[in-house]
């Protein structure tokens, strides 16, 4: 498709009808995954008496880290089969196929099946979510300042999506049963592949060719590397499944975590080195590389929204209002909900600072955002000293409501615009690449995130301020040198932008 033929496309609030398509589609799919996302680690240390597998916090989290960073991490090949063999859309349409089947198995009540299910999640995800969000950059001409705004108005969608997630599926997991719960995220997943569908010709062919398709030859040997990685992957699952094989969730998430940050920097750096790009694309991939490093350590940070904030939630947050004490998930709901109230203020704060020819660069952004979500665990330590004090065990739920309202603010300042960069910033033919290039820093993030929870204990409450201090000083620390190196990058961004025609 040619970027600048849908320039003029203003038929979904002054932007491209495609971008209605995109907007529905992932509003579904993240209503499955968030659904899902905020019950795992509550289920996994859930008594078996009560449904759940009684783990430890600390494997619990690690399971959660290992599940939701690999979620991530497949957004890397899944942008390179989009990029090279069967394009966006395709991808976009058997990832959600994937998605949903592995919702419908972890609605049946069986461990093995569970497992399945989460695997499943990986592969379809991983499919799904760099292509959509590459497609939404290819509905914009590279000059179109609708570009940013358009984000913001995607983001919202996702975040629509997450509120029903948590919503729906945290009520049927507390009032009917964990099943049920997973049963209505398939059920989330098939809205949305119903409504790709039916809607898809909106995208006037963005994404519908490869990028760079590759020759017969050539896709025949990545096919059968393709069928050789799922073969394998059933084997060593069956074999876990059965009792051959074994590990230990948080001896494998540090040894991932340094897997991840290799994979990366060899990606990168092939990319750059043997990509063939001229002067001004590799100047782009260094405002990239910021960009991605403190995507990196932001979702450290701020994935303690599922582990160990979504552990305080149910164990340490009075969560009673008029008699009523409301599911542990609907708290997280506080994020998306920031987020849908204050998407069309920042959407409109950006368009306007571009009016007045100032522009802070992405790196900036990005630094800003890191230090306020820092800010959220400053909360947190705080309240982490009023339980110390507290006679019933407990706090009041506004602590985690004000760290989310932290988080949420840092993410409208970093994750929409980040999203941009990549896809302004990239050289055209690996876009895709470089889009799941960048879902790897989620990865990371997410990982991370994980071995951080594993301190969390709600037994312990004396170790929770050092838990939440060390994630804030971490966190601003590394927003504060982002930012420092950022006001270099933004001449960087220029250069490339000026380059791009």
């Amino acid at each position: 498709m040619n970027q600048s033929s849908d320039a003029r496309d203003t038929r979904f609030y002054g932007h491209p009808k495609g971008l209605q398509t995109l907007f529905m589609t992932e509003m579904w799919e993240r209503m499955s995954y968030y659904g899902m996302r905020g019950l795992l680690v509550l289920f996994l240390t859930t008594a078996v008496t009560e449904g759940g597998f009684e783990m430890t916090s600390a494997r619990a989290t690690a399971i959660y880290g290992l599940y939701t960073a690999s979620v991530y991490f497949m957004g890397l090949p899944g942008g390179w089969i989009a990029d090279r063999l069967i394009g966006s859309q395709k991808a976009i349409w058997y990832g959600g196929i994937v998605i949903m089947c592995g919702h419908i198995c972890l609605a049946i009540p069986n461990s093995g099946c569970f497992y399945i299910g989460l695997i499943l999640l990986v592969l379809g995800t991983g499919l799904l979510k760099p292509n959509i969000t590459a497609v939404v950059g290819q509905l914009y001409s590279s000059k179109d300042e609708r570009r940013d705004a358009g984000y913001a108005i995607y983001y919202m969608g996702i975040n629509i999506g997450s509120v029903i997630g948590y919503t729906v599926c945290g009520w049927l997991a507390e009032n009917v049963g964990w099943h049920y719960a997973f049963g209505a995220a398939a059920i989330g997943m098939a809205i949305g592949l119903i409504h790709f569908k039916r809607t898809s010709s909106n995208l006037n062919g963005a994404g519908e060719e490869a990028a760079a398709l590759m020759s017969p030859q050539g896709q025949k040997n990545s096919w059968s590397v393709i069928a050789l990685f799922l073969i394998v992957l059933t084997i060593v699952t069956a074999m876990m499944l059965v009792g051959k094989l074994s590990f230990d969730p948080k001896t494998v998430s540090e040894i991932t975590a340094y897997v991840f940050l290799a994979i990366f920097v060899i990606y990168f750096l092939w990319i750059y080195v043997l990509g063939d790009l001229n002067a001004v694309e590799k100047k782009g991939m260094w405002a990239i590389l910021l960009v991605c490093i403190a995507s990196a350590c932001f979702w450290s940070g701020f994935e303690q929204a599922g582990s160990s904030l979504n552990l305080f939630g149910r164990d340490l947050t009075d969560r009673t209002v008029f008699g009523y004490e409301f599911p542990t998930t609907w708290l997280q709901n506080a994020n998306p909900t920031f987020i849908i109230l204050l998407t069309p203020f920042f959407a409109a704060f950006w368009i306007n600072l571009g009016k007045r020819m100032i522009t802070p660069g992405y790196g900036l952004k990005c630094a800003v955002g890191l230090i306020i979500m820092g800010l959220g665990f400053v909360v947190m330590y705080f309240a982490a000293k009023v339980l110390g004090a507290s006679e019933t065990g407990k706090v009041a739920s506004y602590w985690l409501i004000m760290t989310y309202f932290l988080h949420t603010v840092g993410e409208l300042c970093l994750s929409p615009i980040a999203l941009s960069a990549i896809s302004k910033l990239s050289p055209k033919r690996f876009m895709a690449q470089l889009m799941g290039l960048f879902v790897l820093t989620y990865a990371i993030g997410n990982i991370i995130a994980g071995l951080m929870a594993g301190g969390f204990d709600s037994e312990n409450i004396a170790q929770l301020p050092s838990l939440f201090k060390m994630i804030a000083t971490f966190s601003i620390g590394i927003g504060v040198l982002v930012f420092a190196v950022g006001l270099f990058t933004k001449n960087l961004e220029k250069e490339v932008e000026d380059a791009t025609i």
